[in-house]
């Protein structure tokens, strides 16, 4: 669910669409992607804890990765790190 979050894709549509590749999604993860995704792991955890529906996490978690992208896209520090 997280990789649909953040990707728009889950681990398994992104195999099936790069067939030449090793690994998974997250090997391929840029910087910002990966500390999206870091921090949408925890939102998930609290979103399961507060009795949140799939369908409901799903939501909240792709907004929030949308909103954190923008700023660590937005971000000249972490440009940097890439």
């Amino acid at each position: 669910m997280l990789n649909v979050a953040l990707f728009g894709m889950t681990a398994k549509d992104w195999r099936d669409k790069n067939p030449k590749l090793d690994g998974n999604i997250r090997d391929y993860a840029d910087v910002a992607q990966l500390v999206c995704l870091a921090n949408l792991e925890n939102l998930n955890a609290e979103f399961i804890r507060a009795g949140l529906s799939q369908p409901e996490r799903l939501l909240k978690l792709n907004a929030s990765a949308i909103t954190q992208m923008k700023s660590l896209l937005g971000n000249p520090g972490v440009r940097k790190l890439k």
